[in-house]
């Protein structure tokens, strides 16, 4: 069941989303360090390994909807018939794009997946572009010709008693907590779990740090052709010094490199 309600409006614009999803994941991470006030050692992305089994499609950007199953316990079904009808309402009421982050409550045994051919076309017509899910998915290049993309820990047969247990609400997924409402960024390093207070000036940042790495420390490493290491190492620190000074100067903090 459902353990919140209410609607709230989106952070960033549909046109912000898609600027964001030009970038890496890792990108975005250099990005966010630079606003948040979060340890950028230990908040905001899995803790434990997962799998992009799409990595062809790029990086997804989305805002999370949440819920949590129980494969392995058909209770569930019998406990509330009408779940699947009342959790797809709340997929319909939340403004997308969209990314289900799954808690799969029979972890770390993986019984039955909630993802296949059918959910993930159903999922992908209520606006939402994919799925992180602590747990296994099937029908694998079904999902991807559906347009859907998922991260997840391994692939599994079939699809046992999956049931929406309770949705709406906080989840666990990869060690990262999750909240409805927060913005995703994943690919195949793994995902980001932006909260709302973080969001408006993510995409500014973002894109100020790649700038920045382009412009100093990258632009050192590339125009070494020729140069004695003397030279090098002098024109590496140099870039290294400018990087941090422009991050300092944006940010008030001196990067990472």
């Amino acid at each position: 069941m459902s353990e919140t309600s209410g609607k709230e409006s989106a952070a960033l614009t549909h046109a912000e989303l898609l600027q964001l999803k030009r970038w890496n994941t890792p990108t975005i991470y250099n990005g966010w360090e630079q606003i948040t006030h979060r340890d950028p050692a230990a908040d905001a992305f899995n803790l434990e390994e997962t799998r992009d089994f799409m990595p062809q499609m790029g990086p997804m950007v989305g805002y999370a909807v949440t819920v949590v199953i129980a494969p392995s316990d058909k209770r569930h079904r019998e406990a509330n018939p009408q779940a699947w009808e009342e959790y797809r309402q709340y997929l319909a009421d939340v403004s997308g794009p969209k990314i289900v982050c799954v808690q799969d409550l029979d972890k770390p045994q993986v019984i039955g997946s909630f993802w296949g051919e059918v959910n993930s076309n159903a999922h992908r017509a209520l606006g939402c572009v994919g799925t992180i899910v602590d747990g296994g998915i099937r029908d694998v290049d079904e999902m991807t010709n559906a347009g859907f993309k998922a991260l997840a820990r391994r692939l599994c047969v079939g699809h046992a008693h999956s049931h929406p247990v309770r949705w709406n609400c906080p989840v666990e997924v990869f060690g990262r907590s999750v909240s409805p409402g927060d913005l995703i960024h994943a690919d195949k390093h793994g995902f980001l779990v932006i909260e709302r207070e973080e969001q408006a000036g993510l995409l500014e940042a973002a894109r100020f740090m790649d700038t920045n790495e382009c412009q100093t420390v990258i632009a050192a490493a590339r125009n070494s052709a020729g140069q004695s290491s003397d030279d090098l190492l002098k024109a590496l620190n140099d870039a290294g010094r400018r990087f941090k000074e422009n991050a300092r100067q944006k940010f008030a903090r001196d990067g990472e490199w």
